[in-house]
């Protein structure tokens, strides 16, 4: 009986450590939060129309060519950052495959439609508003304790990276939706951009409370310079200036909100990712970056490819490299790949107060 209990102690010891092993070999975890920018297919799995999965989506998207649920051609910003960790991409949580193992890699929450307010996006009823992706959160926190252990499950939750992309769907599907929309009869529109980084503090403060010590938190992007707004409220085919008004009173407050939550919390969790920056940049000059057009979407209707969801009715791009834009909404993968250099490499004009290279160099030495 003894050497029956040593050989069963000893296999579980072997079984154990290669466990443990694996956990080690698996890149840092990596968590997504926000909207249809950064929804690797939540969406899929709810009864809502603000969703990705009918082609054309997925037109470039390797290896399948297929729809996945992601709002691009191919690749989005939360795929392109795992390849530059050196992971697989996040499962969207709703996904039944998101077990075992690959709890480890992470998660992505985000939810196409979404905004900082419960009130954004209401049009498409049935959406993971973000008090319920922290809720899932606390859940996946739980599934991982039960998979590696409660203090393992804290470490990784605390060393992992996480990626939080909202705020656009509430002024395009909330202040701007309608003429004289309920927030706009509420609030001026300065009065509303205070609001919203109040209410984005909380869910900050909260996020940090859930654990999370890296996050990577982007503005908006040029809302106004997007097809379906150069279509409904451009003059002679320019962007809209109200709502890059907008996009100009929000990113400045976003990323000084940031660094006065980092100065309370006394050290760097909250990273401010200025992509709108990015965006502008080919958006001004396509050419420069390789673009035949950034005014025009790859898929779509109407003047610009700027009306209504891409279909397989839409007018579609033979070739997507040239299109900043795939949809009416959401940048091509190219464009997403060009975000994703500036998150990883940019200087302090794009990435405040270090980018992402920085930030795992960093952290790989404490």
């Amino acid at each position: 009986m003894a050497s029956l209990s040593s050989f069963v102690t000893l296999v579980i010891l072997i079984v154990g450590g290669i466990f443990v092993h694996e956990i080690e070999a698996v890149p840092r975890s990596f968590f997504v939060f926000g909207d249809s920018l950064v929804d690797n297919g939540n969406n899929n799995y709810l009864a809502t129309t603000a969703r990705a999965d009918a082609p054309p989506y997925g037109i470039d998207y390797a290896p399948t060519h297929r729809p996945t649920g992601r709002f691009s051609n191919g690749y989005n910003i939360p795929d392109l950052i795992s390849q530059r960790l050196g992971a697989e991409p996040t499962l969207p949580y709703l996904s039944p495959e998101l077990t075992g193992q690959r709890l480890l890699v992470g998660a992505n929450f985000a939810s196409a439609g979404i905004g900082i307010l419960n009130d954004t996006g209401i049009q498409f009823v049935n959406i993971i508003r973000m008090y319920r992706q922290y809720e899932y959160f606390q859940e996946y926190q739980n599934r991982l304790s039960a998979l590696i252990g409660a203090s393992q499950a804290k470490a990784r939750v605390n060393q992992a990276l996480v990626l939080i992309t909202v705020g656009g769907n509430d002024f395009v599907n909330n202040y701007y939706l309608v003429p004289y929309s309920a927030r706009s009869r509420q609030y001026p529109l300065p009065e509303y951009v205070k609001f919203l980084i109040s209410e984005y503090q909380k869910l900050l403060q909260k996020l940090y409370d859930l654990g999370a010590r890296r996050v990577i938190v982007t503005g908006t992007g040029p809302m106004g310079c997007v097809p379906s707004e150069i279509a409904q409220r451009g003059v002679n085919g320019q962007c809209s200036t109200e709502i890059q008004r907008a996009a100009s009173l929000f990113n400045p407050q976003l990323e000084t909100m940031l660094k006065a939550l980092n100065r309370k919390l006394g050290r760097d969790v909250f990273i401010a990712a200025n992509t709108g920056k990015t965006h502008l940049n080919f958006i001004r000059n396509p050419g420069q970056y390789g673009f035949k057009t950034s005014k025009v979407a790859c898929c779509g209707q109407g003047p610009y490819n700027g009306l209504g969801l891409c279909t397989q009715l839409s007018n579609l791009c033979s070739n997507r490299e040239v299109y900043a834009f795939w949809d009416a909404f959401h940048p091509s993968e190219k464009a997403n790949r060009l975000i994703v250099n500036d998150i990883w490499s940019g200087t302090q004009a794009y990435m405040s107060p270090m980018n992402l290279s920085t930030i795992l160099a960093l952290d790989a030495t404490t």
